[in-house]
């Protein structure tokens, strides 16, 4: 296996809800749904989000200034090359933020060049590592890009993939402030969740060999 190659040790990110694998609370189902609708890519629940999300970067919460209208957006790709007319769900929600005010631009420069499993379809022991997405992304010459780039996926696990396409966008704009956000991040070892709403800003940390997310 090739060994991650250790580019960059720490990416901060943000996400606004929460998702619940297996809770059985009525707010734990809900978010199960919400995650299979921005699965299913619907651009209308794409701008509806992110008009909550622009709330919360302008108000008192956590997210406070975490994007912003000058920010370039980069939307992490889907686990196999892009097919030419396909839009993933990732592209569809940067889209959806800076129609709302979040961003600059829309770069689309991340791409993949070989595929990765599915984390959500494959065997715990089998899920893509740090290091096999970052070998799977290239990244496309760009002239200039804003000073702030900010990763744009939906849902974040562990935070493998942010990690390693952060490091893909660092070694490539060695001065860029790199950041990421997901609007749903998975709370695997919670027994449920009490609300959907629940912003926060924190790190994906690379230790022991692996990412570690917190929180």
């Amino acid at each position: 296996m090739t060994r991650w190659p250790d580019k960059i040790r720490d990416v901060t990110f943000a996400s606004c809800y929460v998702y619940s694998p297996a809770g059985s609370s009525p707010v734990s189902v809900r978010s199960r749904l919400l995650r299979r609708l921005l699965k299913a890519g619907d651009a209308r629940l794409m701008i509806r989000y992110a008009i909550r999300v622009r709330q919360q970067v302008a108000g008192r919460s956590p997210l406070a200034g975490f994007l912003c209208s000058t920010d370039a957006l980069v939307p992490i790709p889907a686990s196999t090359p892009q097919v030419a007319g396909a839009v993933s769900a990732a592209e569809l929600l940067a889209m959806a933020l800076i129609e709302a005010g979040l961003g600059q631009r829309l770069w689309q420069g991340l791409r993949r060049t070989t595929a990765v499993r599915k984390s959500a379809t494959a065997a715990p022991g089998s899920r893509p590592t740090v290091s096999h997405h970052y070998h799977s992304f290239a990244v496309a010459p760009a002239a200039a890009l804003p000073p702030r780039i900010v990763l744009i996926d939906d849902v974040v696990t562990k935070g493998r993939t942010l990690l390693a396409a952060a490091a893909r966008l660092q070694e490539a704009f060695p001065t860029a402030d790199i950041r990421a956000f997901a609007l749903l991040r998975t709370m695997g070892f919670a027994d449920g969740v009490e609300r959907l709403l629940d912003p926060c800003v924190g790190e994906i940390r690379w230790r022991r060999g692996d990412a570690h997310r917190w929180p």
